[in-house]
Formats: C-alpha cells, structure tokens, sequence
C-alpha cells in the first residue's frame, strides 16, 4: 500500500529522535515539497480524485505549511497513511507532518515522542446507526453489534462506556475506514463507533444519508490535530504558527480575498505583525515576511477551510460547534502574534 514503511530493531520513539535530527526545514526546502501524511480517503477531509488531486479540510492545513515554508500551496505529496502505519511513517521521516484525523494523547505525546502543533477540530467519539434500528440514545445499544478499529483509543472508549451503562456488545473488528463502511452496509455490524466528523463524513457518502442517524451521546473528547516529531522544535513552531494563523486570520477577519490589500498595512498592529508589514515574525521562524499572508492566501483562514470542505453547506454538514471562534462562544483562538 501506498505510503507504508517497514521499521527493523528501532522504536517508533528511536526512529523519531533520529528522523528529528536532521532539520525537517532544511529537508524540506532541499526538496522543493512537503511531504503530508493524510487519511486513506474521507470525504471532506482529506480525499483524491482519479487525477490524484486531494482536496479537504486536513488537505488545506497542509497546503498552508507548504505555502508558508515554499510559497507554493501546490508544492505538496499527499501520503495517504492508516491507523497502523500513521505514525510509523511519522517517526521513520517518511512524511514530514501528520495532518489527519489523530487524537491529542498523553501518551503519544510523551511515550510515543511526538509533537502535536495545536488542535483543528475539537471532536468527540459517537455512534453511527440505522433509523431502522429505532433507536434514539446510546443507552440503548445493549447487546448489539458493534464496528470498532482494533488497537485504537475509539476501541478503548467504547468498551469503557459499555462497562460503565452495564451493557454488552459484540465487537466487529476493522482496520480501515473503507472495510467499516462496507461491513456496516452489509449488516455485518449494526453500529459503528468512531469520532463524530469521520461518522458524518462517512455517513455523506451513502446512497441514502438520511437512512442513518448519529446519535446525540459523545462519549469522549478527541482534540485533532496536526502533529511532527519530537526533537524538531524549529519545525514544530513551524506547524504550529501556521496553523496559529489561520484561526488568528478568522477572528481578525483577514480572508482569501481581502489579505493581499491588507497585507499592505492596517491600522491593526496584529494584523500588521501576522501579514509581516510590520515586525520580524517570519525571520523568527526563519520563513519570509509574508509566511503568514501565503498560508491564508492557500486556501483560505480556518473559518474558510472550515465551510468550504465540512461546514453545514456541504454533505458532511458539520456545525461549528465548540470549533467556532472563542468570541462566538466555541474554544478556537491562537495565542496572541506579538
């Protein structure tokens, strides 16, 4: 499969430290692209057409890290990656980011040796299932079948709230997205469990979406995000202001459209900091001056990025929910650009 890698006698943790070493800026500049690790395929996202042209939510955050460290949104090789090789591929150096639907864990922040650069999505695990089974909460899944990835924290949560409302299941393991979709559609599974924008955007993909229901429980927190190597802070601060900016572009209210006339000077000093008129944010990064201003001109700020590839006008419909920005009563804001 595309995008797989081997690992020999070294750890995940060994192959990150030594992968870090080398200056992922450098690499990447070196060869004139980034390498991205993606989802396999969800709509939304991240997906491919039959010419290989990806488009999506985490799509965009990549096109943004692109845009700001080479000034080419399209300077960008999409690795798609599974649940099992994701961080293989992270830790070998094989993808220079991880931009997919990855939960923020102590211990793959702190065991596994990796760095994640903030969250995207605040999501939460959910449960995907036919109107036809009739029912309407969670509570009322005793002694069903239920589709779960193996080896996962989905897996995990689901067995602990089980446990917890004293109910049983019968567990139907998978391994991709595309094999959950298929048993599930052939009955093999009369649930499936996973984070709630992968249901809905799964669920998009049906011939007749509004056959199936998420239902209303939420049974953990899920806090998305990008994620590099440890030992690699230059390139983490990277990632991390990059995707700083395009909330701080939202809120600012800097777009696609109006942030070439801004980038000239604003009687905002924030905007003016962010856009590089004026400060030296980008030689701190070690980036050019308007790093920043080709993030949001790539595809756009969150708020854009949001809309355009999940928000509630496409099919994975998505409300913004706890992503709106902190002024509108959600939990994104970026640290202040000073």
């Amino acid at each position: 499969m595309k995008g797989t890698v081997l690992l020999g006698a070294l750890g995940v943790a060994g192959l990150a430290v030594g992968a870090a070493a080398a200056g992922t800026l450098d690499d990447v500049q070196a060869r004139g692209k980034l390498n991205c690790g993606v989802s396999e395929g969800m709509v939304g996202f991240a997906a491919s057409d039959a010419n290989d042209n990806w488009s999506g939510f985490d799509v965009g955050i990549c096109r943004a890290v692109a845009a700001a460290v080479l000034g080419d949104p399209s300077a960008v090789t999409f690795i798609p990656t599974s649940n099992k090789i994701r961080f293989t591929a992270l830790a070998s150096g094989q993808i220079d980011v991880l931009a997919r639907n990855t939960t923020w864990t102590f211990s793959r922040d702190v065991d596994q040796q990796f760095d994640f650069a903030g969250i995207n999505y605040y999501d939460g695990q959910g449960f995907l299932v036919p109107k036809a089974l009739g029912v309407s909460s969670a509570k009322e899944l005793n002694g069903r079948t239920l589709c779960v990835q193996v080896g996962t924290t989905t897996e995990l949560n689901v067995m602990d709230y089980f446990r917890k409302n004293n109910m049983e299941y019968t567990t139907v393991p998978i391994d991709t997205v595309a094999d959950a979709q298929t048993r599930y559609l052939a009955g093999e599974c009369e649930i499936y469990s996973s984070d709630a924008s992968q249901l809905a955007a799964i669920r998009a993909t049906f011939e007749n979406p509004k056959d199936h229901v998420v239902l209303p429980e939420i049974i953990s927190k899920e806090p998305l995000g990008p994620l590099v190597r440890h030992g690699d802070n230059h390139w983490g601060d990277i990632v991390r202001w990059t995707l700083n900016a395009l909330i701080a572009a939202e809120e600012y209210g800097v777009t696609s459209a109006n942030v070439e006339e801004l980038s000239a000077g604003t009687d905002s000093p924030e905007i003016n900091r962010l856009l590089g008129a004026t400060g030296s944010l980008g030689e701190m990064l070690g980036l050019n001056a308007d790093w920043a201003k080709q993030a949001i001109m790539a595809g756009g700020n969150y708020g854009e990025l949001f809309e355009k590839n999940i928000g509630q006008n496409t099919p994975v419909g998505l409300s913004r929910g706890l992503n709106a920005q902190w002024i509108d009563g959600g939990l994104l804001y970026s640290p202040p650009f000073r």
